[in-house]
């Protein structure tokens, strides 16, 4: 689940056309839950799509050069609904590439298709893996075609846009740690005139239809395009909870799904609880990095103990608020870089050595690491882009309180021991208290006729995606098989080396093999300063 520290940003539903020309039998792949599921406009919707999408397939061609994509990738476009409850409605393109599996055609099992998280992200690198001879998926390369995608609204995929992408990453932003009820009205308003940005600049109509099931519903018709009975898919971060709705929405679909780092699915966890869980579990991962870092003091000379690390960094807090850094670096800032460790492990050494050059007096490269490049105008727009995505799905996914004392009442209570994150999480999301188009019911999702074992992978620190995640969707998904890395926390199991989980992702894809109970695997080799 994507965070970010970008702070401080300066409709009635319209009921679809039921076809009659389509039967009305179950839910699209299956009955969901155990249980019969009425059909509904967007369930008709969604077959109309696929079958236009299977009997036009997929043009593929060199991807656009300004794209960074090169051959042997191919790019192309699905076309998909708006609004899957007008299917002959409004459409739009979601950008696909590939790159062909490296197998014989009798090892050839069909696509792998990859979601990297956000929402927001794209996976539109996945088939880089390949060109790039990462050994880790050698051996499933083999086997599928690795399928990437811009789900909707992000990158090439029909994007939205919330604010001007030039003024979003404007630094330095206000402390997100508020001094006063001044401060919190000030966010408030910022938060609010947000919310209105991305109905104004995206239009109320996609607005509406940014959600996790219209995403699933896209995947299913990308499935269809590319000639596939059934989806093999690899879900990372919110990945797992569009895996999760996909396989609810269509459980007899689904060939194989390895879901990684996993966001919990229940109703009421998505999306509000599931950010607070997130500010908890944040400050333990960060009490990790300190520890280590204060274990390789010899080398970065920021503190002999984690207190002394925590101080340095309250120290480095105080001195940005009060004067930015080179007039650009904030505690906002500060935050956007330092996240990164509590995040991902293979951050860790880099933004100890970032912090161990300020201290030792070279202040640029700590202003090289957090601020804002306003030159860079084609990430900006990806920045930009990327944070209205996840505004967007989360705001529009579930209901959110619109009372502001619950927020209020609930962050001030996790900060006073949580303080790391957790105003810098509100004020990321409060634009949902305000959010202009209609916020939908989360899918219960569940296990549904059909749905073969899947494969849940989960550190036990995980800071984004805190590992109670996991077993709740395990609990949900009857058979599932669950592959813990105890005490590790880096966020992306399957992407690092741990022969006890690779082999075990590898055998799964390649050959469908399952551990008939749970697994519990050591952690991966824990980082080391470059210079030790």
């Amino acid at each position: 689940m994507r965070r970010t520290a970008v702070l401080g940003l300066t409709g009635a539903l319209i009921a679809g056309t039921v076809v009659a020309a389509v039967p009305q039998t179950a839910v699209a792949g299956g009955t969901a839950h155990g249980h019969e599921h009425h059909v509904n406009a967007e369930d008709i919707g969604v077959r109309i799509a696929a079958a236009r999408a299977a009997d036009a397939g997929i043009d593929w061609a060199a991807c656009p050069a300004d794209w960074g994509i090169a051959a042997p990738v191919q790019c192309g476009w699905v076309t998909v609904p708006v609004d899957y409850a007008k299917p002959y409605g409004a459409k739009i393109r979601i950008a696909v590439d590939r790159i062909g599996s490296t197998g014989t055609a009798a090892e050839r099992q069909g696509a792998l298709i990859y979601n990297p998280g956000g929402p927001g992200g794209s996976g539109m690198r996945f088939p880089l893996r390949v060109t790039t001879k990462n050994p880790i998926w050698t051996a499933t390369a083999k086997a599928y075609d690795f399928v990437g995608f811009d789900p909707r609204g992000v990158g090439h995929s029909a994007p939205i846009s919330c604010a001007d992408p030039q003024e979003f990453v404007k630094a330095p932003k206000a402390d997100p740690v508020p001094d006063s009820e001044a401060d919190k009205r000030a966010q408030r308003k910022l938060a609010a005139e947000y919310a209105e940005g991305c109905k104004e600049r995206t239009g109320a109509a996609m607005l509406a239809q940014m959600t996790t099931p219209n995403t699933a519903r896209d995947l299913d018709v990308i499935r269809a395009a590319l000639g596939e009975r059934k989806l093999n898919y690899l879900g990372v971060s919110y990945g797992t909870y569009l895996g999760a709705v996909y396989a609810t929405l269509f459980p007899g679909h689904v060939r194989r799904m390895v879901v990684d780092s996993v966001v919990n699915p229940a109703r009421d966890q998505i999306w509000y609880q599931n950010n607070l869980d997130q500010d908890v579990a944040f400050q333990g991962r960060w009490d990790d990095w300190k520890a280590w870092v204060a274990k390789y003091d010899s080398v970065y000379h920021i503190g002999s103990t984690p207190a002394k690390v925590q101080a340095q960094w309250e120290r480095l807090r105080a001195t940005a608020k009060a004067h930015p850094i080179g007039g650009l670096v904030g505690p906002a800032e500060l935050l956007g870089l330092f996240q990164s460790a509590p995040y991902y492990d293979s951050s860790w050494a880099t933004v100890a050595g970032v912090w161990s050059k300020y201290l030792a007096g070279d202040t640029q490269a700590l202003v090289d690491a957090a601020a804002p490049d306003l030159s860079d105008t084609a990430g900006n727009i990806a920045s930009e882009n990327g944070n209205a995505v996840y505004t967007a799905v989360e705001c529009t996914d579930s209901p959110w309180p619109r009372d502001w004392r619950t927020w209020d009442r609930d962050n001030s209570r996790l900060h006073a021991k949580y303080p790391f994150l957790t105003w810098a999480n509100a004020w990321l999301n409060l634009p949902c208290a305000t959010w202009g188009v209609p916020q939908r019911k989360p899918v219960e999702v569940g296990t549904g006729h059909g749905l073969p074992r899947v494969m849940i992978v989960q550190s036990t620190r995980d800071a984004a995606t805190p590992y109670s995640g996991a077993v709740e969707l395990h609990r949900r998904f009857k058979g599932s098989l669950m592959i813990t890395e105890k005490d590790a926390g880096s966020h992306g199991v399957t992407g690092l080396v741990n022969p006890c989980i690779n082999d075990r992702v590898t055998g799964y894809f390649v050959n469908g093999s399952l551990d008939r109970h749970d697994v519990t695997c050591t952690p991966h080799a824990a980082p080391v300063p470059p210079t030790s």
